[in-house]
């Protein structure tokens, strides 16, 4: 891996937290992600499955990890399974885990090679109930690909149907979603190879350069500097194709006097960071343009100063969208009768605003983390309000990632990436 090994000491934290709401006599498996095949002999680059990495930082492909709380050899309460490395290997495809360096990653004692694993996992299966199954419950999950964690759970029934099957995503949601402070300095170091990729862009970005070459000045940076590259496909949106919320082509020109909106960041270490800036392409803001930006800014402050412990996620959006309502009634944009017959399932403001302010951010660029609970401190949020206008051509988001804090407002994570329309025309125009 490029990035800095992660200290152990965060895993470990991490398995005692899942083990501690487990069941009796429970057992609990987690599979990495497939190597998935592109045609002939060629694949997509491997992803650690998230679960998996977050409970044991290992990040290769076939590994398993057991967790059993209760197994009656003490040295099978933690298993991490392993493909078992050779010389053949290690010419073809470079270094694996060994079994002494799979435990130097995850703190796990008990490291078995994955050969081991269906006569391991029968004979503790006998002492245990209950088995849990890590289904992915995400509320925007829409996953059509069979993964091997779900090949697992239909042998799993088959060969043990006397068993009683419980589910690990609620306390995934739960622990996943409040932070520690290894996992806040990992994704700080996300953010700040963000903000070196946009103060690049800053001094690069004018009349005639194509989105592509935009992003291609992002990702020479973010490699640079021990990233994998983006977090997520990047939107490099210039002029009208801001309005489309998820632009992913990036293939036009940028003209003069338009704007430029990238929803653009960088991973580290698997953990994502996730930024949007709209930035004029000539480097000066018009007035008008300038209007909605500042507007849009407006509500990014207010909305981030409401994101404290005892917050509900679905009445912050109602608060947000109250003050959206505001800024676009002083643009012109709404006028009174839009707001007073507006439908309460689908408010005025989301004629220009229609995507949600914040979600929970992490492992997962959606990241897992309860939305119908009150917010506690060290959950980490996005916010990112827009203003999308088709008939003027442009359309602008602004979006920062804060940690709640126990008192007071959030920490904002991206806190040094200019923002202010000041500060991003001097920028430009150096």
């Amino acid at each position: 891996m490029k990035y800095d090994q992660i200290p152990n000491s965060l895993f470990i934290k991490n398995r005692k937290k899942f083990m501690a709401q487990m069941k009796p006599k429970s057992i609990a498996i987690f599979n990495s992600n497939d190597v998935y095949p592109i045609g002939a002999d060629s694949t997509l680059a491997f992803e650690q499955d998230r679960d998996l990495f977050y409970l044991s930082g290992a990040d290769q492909e076939e590994t398993i990890l057991l967790l059993f709380p209760e197994a009656m050899d003490k040295k099978h309460r933690e298993i991490l399974f392993v493909t078992e490395t050779n010389d053949h290997i290690a010419v073809w495809e470079g270094e694996k885990l060994t079994k002494e360096k799979a435990t130097e990653v995850s703190g796990i004692e008990t490291i078995y090679w994955l050969s081991e694993f269906d006569k391991i996992f029968f004979d503790l299966m006998t002492e245990a109930d209950t088995i849990y199954f890590n289904t992915n419950e995400h509320y925007r999950q829409a996953v059509v690909t069979e993964t091997r964690e779900d090949r697992f759970i239909k042998k799993c029934k088959q060969d043990f149907p006397a068993h009683q099957w419980a589910k690990s995503n609620p306390i995934l949601q739960e622990i996943r979603g409040i932070k520690e402070p290894e996992e806040l300095d990992i994704m700080q170091t996300a953010c700040n190879i963000t903000e070196k990729g946009f103060r690049r862009l800053l001094g690069f970005v004018k009349p005639g350069v194509w989105e592509y070459e935009i992003q291609a000045e992002l990702m020479h940076e973010f490699l640079r500097n021990k990233s994998k590259g983006f977090a997520y496909t990047p939107i490099i949106a210039s002029g009208n194709n801001a309005n489309v919320l998820h632009y992913v082509v990036n293939n036009q020109q940028c003209k003069d006097g338009d704007l430029l909106l990238m929803d653009v960041a960088a991973e580290y270490a698997n953990y994502s960071s996730d930024l949007s800036r709209t930035i004029p392409v000539n480097g000066k803001f018009t007035d008008r343009q300038k209007a909605v930006y500042e507007a849009v800014l407006r509500v990014k402050n207010e909305a981030t100063k409401m994101l404290v412990p005892g917050t509900l996620w679905a009445e912050y959006h109602k608060e947000v969208g109250k003050l959206m309502t505001s800024e676009l009634l002083g643009l012109g944009l709404l006028d009174k009768a839009d707001v007073q017959n507006e439908k309460k399932e689908w408010p005025a403001y989301k004629k220009y605003f229609m995507h949600g302010t914040s979600h929970h951010i992490g492992l997962n660029t959606h990241d897992y983390g309860l939305l119908k609970t009150p917010m506690k401190a060290n959950m980490v949020f996005t916010v990112e309000p827009g203003i999308y206008i088709p008939k003027e051509g442009f359309g602008i988001r602004l979006e920062d990632d804060v940690v709640i804090q126990e008192k007071g407002e959030p920490f904002n994570l991206m806190g040094n990436i200019p923002i202010e329309v000041e500060e991003i025309e001097t920028l430009m125009n150096q």
